[in-house]
């Protein structure tokens, strides 16, 4: 599978539709740096699951947690693993649209799941993202047949 690179404008009406209620849910995220949101669709265009990120449920996300880099990378759960489980049913041949290129621990479970297709802004002022996503992501991605759609370069992220 090939990784495509576009702009806005050229995605289809449905990709860019889900793309966009992926960036609604990111503003649920706590994260003061980075807030990114993740949605999965059936191949029928129905929204199966959404995630932020954020502190997993019943962890306390408190103001000190959230600025203290260190303490905030280890207790938050990244959009699309929320979003992976939150639901219950097989996703396999389903599309994750998020607010960011994949980490290459969330690229291992969206593999694992089945997703067939990602559609993900690429935000290349974010390095760390960049660096992981090309030398691990999408050769993982690349390998396993999962279609890579990059939507860029999206400024909106903090």
């Amino acid at each position: 599978m090939a990784m495509n690179k576009i702009t806005i404008d050229q995605l289809s009406k449905w990709d860019a539709r889900f793309l966009e209620l992926a960036v609604h849910i990111s503003n649920w995220s706590k994260d003061p740096s980075t807030k990114v949101g993740s949605v999965i669709v059936s191949p029928d265009r129905r929204v199966l699951s959404m995630g932020y990120n954020g502190f997993p449920r019943g962890v306390v996300d408190t103001v000190e947690r959230l600025e203290d880099r260190e303490t905030k990378l280890r207790y938050v759960s990244h959009a699309e693993r929320n979003a992976l489980d939150n639901v219950d049913q097989d996703l396999r041949g389903c599309i994750l649209y998020c607010t960011l290129q994949p980490c290459s621990e969330c690229t291992k479970s969206i593999i694992q799941k089945g997703i067939k297709r990602v559609v993900a802004y690429y935000n290349e002022t974010k390095k760390i993202y960049v660096d992981d996503f090309h030398k691990y992501s999408y050769n993982m991605f690349y390998e396993s047949h999962v279609e890579v759609l990059l939507v860029g370069p999206q400024s909106y992220i903090k």
